[in-house]
């Protein structure tokens, strides 16, 4: 096999908020990326306004930089479970792996993911240390849980022999001992070219490329990004397009692009090893091949884990929907969820029995989310379902998914964690106190206990707490887990909300909604601190009259309203309920909004309960 010694492509791969995207910003400065008159954005390769606002990577984007006359191809991955696709993808495109730890908080769940990933890929493996100069960095320990994890993950001898750099990625350094103080990033450099190996190719082989991911251009349509395998692929060229459902068929390259820093630079020809952008094969997606047109042999498809959560998602039908939103028809949401599935190979969409509801496969709450999210910011007025596990059977056996969790959290806080995974039956496997006041707990736990458990953790730990999960497998149903403890503060007719009846109500229950706001009949507006429901009038007028006393007309003091982000809002909703959401607002109702007939139901629901 030949090899190509002036290209490495290496994929950034690290637990969410470890420094992974400010180390390629550091790397892209210091090797000439930039121009000096020219103004960088921080944190450059999060190029999406949710990247940016969420302070997490959710896709995979290419970068190029160059050392001692090579070119290194830099892939930088989400860090967070729920976009695996994305870091599956990046997987097939490079020959090494940079991990990425911080020097204190040690691996993490996603460390795990990823590292498994990368380990079965039989990646070379570099990994760097972060954040060395924090106050409470504890490098030899965290290098002990580093080698740890990869025994545990049953890496070999030789991957485990991996070389190691400690930085600072803020201030732009790295050093091989972290005892000596570092000036630059160049021993980092040294070591991404000098320990991963270059792209290996066969010069007989035909040609040969995997699309592993899709961008679009307003000018020449859809662009896919592939890995060349095999030989050279010519501007103009005729080539075989080898379709998912193993079909051939002729087509011919507009256009080929490469990354040169951070731009994609037009060229006339791509030799093997090299990462690039293909436009002109309208119809083309992930997973797909081009080859030799002459002799075409298919590289094997990309495999993605299958989703573990489902959401329904459909049309807006409250009283006010149209107020908000551009885009409001079945056809246009069924449209934009099928163009979500070219782009994004870790989601399915399936119809359901109503023809304006679909029902989104996803990896957790948060991908579903920021589905929903990204699609209001596009004009679009939503009804989403409450999240539900996807199950399946094993050996004749219902089978649910679990996760691993990890829970950081400070000491005074510990029992009431425990207490609350407990009640939702969640397993203890490990729980390590480093001494500094802050105890790591790691559990196993059924997905769909993980449902609504994120905001009674941030309640119970006064907002202190860290907590990460990601999936570990399946188990048998663990029958009937504990729900929400409250219930709903629901209004009974549409208007404003006024502040006389918001008055006499904030005593005795949380309200999600303030003065003057349009509420209708059947959405929530607050929740009651007992379970059941609670129907009121919170449009309720003072009457006017003749007779006038003293206290009569004080100032109405009002609590300010909870509002709830759209993750909260998922979180929060029982079965009974769905959010409303809409470019501007996010609301919580009924999915019956008729109060005699959410009343008959429950009376025949508890009916049934009894007579069971």
């Amino acid at each position: 096999m030949a090899t190509r010694n002036d290209i490495r492509n290496i994929a950034v791969i690290a637990h969410v908020d470890h420094g992974k995207t400010t180390l390629v910003d550091a790397l892209l400065q210091q090797t000439g990326a930039f121009s000096d008159h020219q103004k960088v954005t921080e944190r450059v390769m999060d190029s999406m306004d949710l990247e940016r606002e969420k302070g997490i990577t959710i896709l995979a984007k290419n970068a190029s930089i160059s050392h001692k006359g090579v070119k290194i191809n830099i892939v930088d991955t989400p860090g967070h479970a729920d976009f695996g696709g994305e870091v599956e993808r990046a997987m097939a495109m490079v020959d090494g792996v940079m991990l990425l730890v911080d020097s204190s908080e040690g691996p993490r769940p996603q460390t795990r993911f990823v590292l498994r990933k990368a380990l079965e890929a039989q990646l070379s493996l570099v990994v760097v240390v972060n954040k060395i100069d924090r106050p409470d960095a504890r490098i030899a320990e965290v290098l002990d849980e580093i080698y740890e994890l990869f025994l545990d993950l049953d890496a070999t001898e030789e991957q485990i022999e991996f070389p190691i750099v400690y930085t600072e990625a803020r201030a732009g350094q790295a050093t091989l001992d972290p005892a000596v103080h570092g000036t630059d990033l160049q021993p980092l450099l040294d070591v991404l070219v000098n320990d991963v190996p270059p792209p290996q190719y066969d010069e007989d082989h035909p040609t040969q490329a995997l699309v592993t991911n899709l961008a679009s251009s307003p000018y020449v349509g859809r662009i896919a990004i592939c890995r060349v395998a095999h030989g050279t692929f010519k501007k103009g060229a005729a080539v075989a397009w080898c379709k998912a459902d193993g079909t051939i068929e002729p087509a011919r390259i507009g256009g080929l692009t490469i990354t040169d820093a951070l731009q994609q630079t037009e060229v006339d020809e791509v030799g093997p090893g090299e990462i690039m952008g293909v436009s002109g094969i309208e119809g083309i997606t992930i997973g797909e091949t081009l080859a030799d047109i002459d002799d075409p042999r298919p590289l094997p498809v990309i495999t993605v884990d299958e989703p573990t959560l489902s959401m329904a998602i459909g049309m807006n039908n409250s009283p006010l929907a149209g107020a908000d939103g551009t885009k409001l028809t079945a056809r246009q949401i069924g449209s934009r969820l099928e163009t979500e599935l070219i782009g994004n190979v870790a989601i399915r969409v399936k119809p359901t029995e109503r023809p304006d509801m679909w029902e989104v496969q996803g990896r957790g709450e948060l991908q579903l989310a920021v589905l929903v999210e990204t699609m209001r910011r596009e004009g679009f007025e939503l009804t989403i379902g409450k999240p539900a596990v996807l199950t399946r059977e094993i050996d004749g056996t219902l089978h649910e998914p679990t996760e691993r969790l990890t829970v950081d959290v400070p000491e005074e806080h510990m029992g009431a964690v425990t207490q609350l995974l407990g009640e939702r039956r969640a397993r203890m496997l490990d729980m390590i106190n480093h001494g500094t006041g802050w105890v790591r707990l790691e559990y196993i736990i059924a997905a769909r206990a993980l449902i609504g458990f994120r905001t009674e953790f941030l309640t119970e730990t006064r907002g202190t707490g860290q907590l990460h999960h990601i999936f570990e497998g399946w188990e048998p149903w663990q029958g009937e887990l504990r729900s929400r403890k409250s219930g709903s503060v629901v209004a009974d007719r549409i208007g404003p909300v006024t502040p006389y009846a918001m008055a006499n109500i904030q005593e005795r229950c949380s309200l999600f909604v303030g003065p003057t706001e349009q509420v209708y009949a059947g959405m929530i507006v607050g929740e009651n601190p007992r379970q059941e429901d609670m129907d009121i009038n919170i449009c309720r007028e003072k009457k006017m009259t003749n007779v006038r006393a003293s206290s009569s007309d004080d100032t109405v003091r009002l609590t300010p309203p909870r509002r709830l982000s759209l993750e909260q809002a998922l979180e929060f909703i029982a079965d009974d309920e769905c959010v409303e959401v809409t470019p501007v607002h996010v609301r919580l109702r009924k999915v019956n909004l008729d109060a005699g007939q959410r009343a008959r139901e429950t009376k025949r629901l508890k009916t049934a309960r009894d007579g069971d």
